[in-house]
C-alpha cells in the first residue's frame, strides 16, 4: 500500500509530501501534509463505485464548495484529472478540513453545546439541499437513487434486509410488512426530491466553532430530503436531550428553507432497516455480529411504531 500512495502522491506532485492512515470505511483515507497544506487521500473500494459515479461526486463536491459550502474541494493531479488509476485503484485528492467530527456512533455526545451544534447542521442540511437544487450538473453525471425502489424496492441500494439470515421468523415478517407498507405509504406522498448526502452520521459531521463542515460524498445521490434528517438524527435517539436535538435540527433547517417533517418517523424507520441489509455482507468484519444486533434492535423498535401508528391510516 506505501508504494501505491508514494505513486499517488508523485501524480499529484507531492513526492515529499507526509502521510497517515487516517480511518478505512467505503473508501482507505490518509492525511497528506504538503508544507502548509493538507489533504485527504482516498483510496476507492474496488467495485463500490464505478468511474462515472466517482467523478460525479467530485464535480459535485467543486459545485457545492462554489456556492459556499462547508465542503473539501478536489485538487487536480499534474495531468490535470481529479480521479487517477493508481495500482488499479481509483485514487482522488481533496482538501483536508480542519475540525472535530460531531462524535462516534453508540458513544454519548461530548459537545459543549450540542443544542447549538445541532441547529447549525440542520442550517447547512438546508443550505445544501437548496445548492443542489440551484446546480445544474453535467449531462455525464451519475450517481445512485435512494427513491422507493433503491429503498423498499426488489433491490434496495443497501441490500435486501428483510432476508438478513441472523432474522428471526416474526422479525423477518414484521420487516416485509413494513417493506410493503413503506412502499405503499412512498407511492401516495408528494414528498421533496433532489440530491441528498445520504450519510450524515456523526462521523460525516465536522465542526469547528460556529462552522459546520460534510464529508464523505460516498453515498450521495438522488432522494427524499426527509432521508437526510432522518440520518442526522437516527443515531443520536438514544441522547438524553435527542428530543432537543431534534428540534433544534428542524428549526435550523427551516430558518433556511422548507420542508415538511410530517412522515420524518416513516424515514426513521427506513434508515434503521438500511443498516439491517448494509451489515449482511461485512458480517465476517471485526464487530459486526454486535453491530447487526443493534441494528435489528433499533430498525424492529422503529419499525414497529410506524406500523402501529400507520395501519389505521393505511386501511381506514
Amino acid at each position: 500500500m506505501t508504494d501505491l500512495i508514494k505513486e499517488a502522491l508523485a501524480l499529484w506532485n507531492m513526492p515529499s509530501a507526509t502521510f497517515s492512515f487516517v480511518a478505512e470505511r467505503e473508501n482507505r483515507i490518509y492525511k497528506v501534509v504538503h508544507g502548509t497544506e493538507s489533504f485527504a487521500l482516498r483510496i476507492k473500494r474496488p467495485g463500490y463505485r464505478e468511474k462515472g459515479e466517482l467523478i460525479s461526486e467530485l464535480d459535485w463536491l467543486r459545485a457545492m464548495s462554489c456556492a459556499g459550502l462547508g465542503v473539501s474541494i478536489p485538487a487536480p493531479s499534474k495531468n490535470g484529472h481529479f480521479l487517477e488509476l493508481v495500482g488499479g485503484m481509483y485514487v482522488d485528492m481533496i482538501t483536508w478540513l480542519n475540525g472535530t467530527p460531531l462524535g462516534q456512533s453508540r458513544s454519548p455526545l461530548t459537545l459543549d453545546d450540542p443544542v447549538r451544534i445541532f441547529a447549525y447542521l440542520g442550517r447547512e442540511m438546508a443550505k445544501l439541499h437548496l445548492a443542489c437544487d440551484a446546480w445544474r450538473p453535467p449531462c455525464t453525471f451519475t450517481r445512485c437513487n435512494w427513491n422507493a425502489d433503491g429503498l423498499v424496492g426488489e433491490s434496495p441500494l443497501w441490500g435486501r434486509f428483510w432476508e438478513n439470515p441472523t432474522l428471526e421468523p416474526d422479525a423477518r415478517a414484521l420487516l416485509q410488512e413494513f417493506r410493503m407498507r413503506a412502499a405503499e405509504h412512498l407511492s401516495v406522498l408528494n414528498l421533496d426530491t433532489g440530491l441528498i448526502h445520504a450519510d450524515l452520521v456523526r462521523e460525516n459531521v465536522i465542526t469547528d466553532g460556529q462552522t459546520v463542515f460534510l464529508i464523505d460524498f460516498d453515498d450521495g445521490g438522488y432522494g427524499f430530503r426527509l432521508f437526510d434528517v432522518a440520518t442526522a438524527l437516527f443515531k443520536n435517539r438514544a441522547e438524553p436531550r435527542y428530543e432537543e436535538l431534534k428540534s433544534a435540527l428542524i428549526k435550523g433547517y427551516s430558518n433556511v428553507r422548507f420542508l415538511d417533517m410530517s412522515h420524518l418517523d416513516l424515514f426513521l424507520a427506513l434508515r434503521a432497516v438500511t443498516y439491517v441489509g448494509w451489515i449482511v455482507p461485512r458480517m465476517n468484519m471485526p464487530g459486526s455480529r454486535a453491530r447487526n444486533d443493534y441494528f435489528a434492535k433499533d430498525a424492529l423498535d422503529l419499525v414497529r411504531a410506524y406500523l402501529e401508528h400507520s395501519r389505521p391510516a393505511l386501511e381506514g
